[in-house]
């Protein structure tokens, strides 16, 4: 039998497909790396910027919160070193459990000359709101009209210029005249101190409106009342509320003073008496609570003020 000769083609190999395949797996990788990368690169900066606003936040609330928390933290060590060194001054701890026990029952009522701390702080805010309330419904009215009439501002001018600076205790006298009784004498000083910045603050704004609104006014040939509520009102609005905010801390400050001498309830009569059982401790609190309270109408005047800023633009 022939051998015949036979030329058998060799099969091919795979290794030729594995060097490609290997090739496609490490371009793969490397568009992986490379996308990794890319997103590496556009998350740190991020991260850094989070970061950034997380210190700047930190930090503005450091500066914002530290400096009050330092002062307070320094009045009280004061108020305990000049405690430890004089007898009659109670220790901020002293007053810390006298205040718990004030505050336990605020509104309790054992008859006309034992209440609570909390109906004496309402009733004095109820005679400022009566006497700065008719403050307001006088001063601001002439104050528009001191401010659009230039005779009457010289008429009236010298009278306020005389009363403004007597002190509001001197009033006092005048309204236990008038009215025979302390309740309404102490409205009637808490009046007579809050009406003058309102008057003042209110003229003020009137002859500061600038004169092209008038010019305006005039061609239109507006009336008085379309003047008055469509241009000098939001023009003057942000100097009544400046009048508004010293009148209410003025009145809040004379009315602890009145209440001491007229008696009764209210917060300065609480003071006097509990100066008069010699509780210093309970006199330290209402001075913190006259404080704050003042504090709180004063923010609250001031985001009304705020409210209605855009009137100075």
């Amino acid at each position: 039998m022939t051998t015949a000769s036979m030329s058998i083609s060799p099969v091919p190999d795979a290794s030729p497909e594995k060097p490609a395949a290997a090739g496609r797996e490490k371009a793969a990788e490397s568009v992986i790396a490379t996308v990794a990368a890319n997103d590496a690169s556009v998350a740190a900066p991020a991260k850094v910027a989070g970061r950034g606003k997380f210190r700047e936040g930190f930090s503005v609330f450091v500066r914002a919160v530290l400096p009050p928390l330092i002062g307070i933290a320094l009045l009280i060590g004061i108020w305990a070193i000049v405690a430890m060194k004089t007898t009659g001054i109670p220790s901020p701890y002293k007053t810390w459990q006298a205040a718990v026990v004030i505050f336990s029952d605020p509104f309790y009522s054992n008859g006309p000359n034992d209440q609570g701390i909390g109906w004496n702080i309402l009733s004095s805010l109820k005679r400022v709101a009566i006497g700065f309330g008719f403050a307001a419904a006088v001063g601001i009215p002439l104050g528009f009209a001191l401010g659009r009439s230039k005779f009457l501002n010289s008429m009236i001018d010298p009278i306020i210029s005389l009363l403004r600076p007597v002190s509001p205790l001197a009033w006092l006298p005048i309204g236990l005249l008038v009215f025979k009784r302390a309740d309404p004498a102490a409205t009637w000083t808490i009046f007579i101190c809050s009406i003058w910045p309102m008057i003042i603050n209110t003229a003020v704004g009137v002859q500061r409106v600038p004169q092209d609104y008038m010019n305006v006014a005039r061609v239109l040939n507006l009336s008085e009342m379309k003047i008055l509520t469509k241009i000098l009102f939001p023009a003057v609005l942000p100097y009544m509320l400046t009048g508004i905010r010293l009148s209410i801390g003025t009145a809040w400050l004379v009315i602890v003073a009145a209440e001491m001498l007229t008696g009764g309830v209210g917060i300065g009569f609480w003071v006097w008496d509990e100066w008069n059982n010699l509780k210093v401790e309970h006199i330290i609190i209402a001075i913190f609570v006259i404080g704050i309270v003042g504090l709180l109408l004063e923010l609250f005047l001031l985001q009304i003020a705020k409210r209605f800023s855009y009137a100075s633009s």
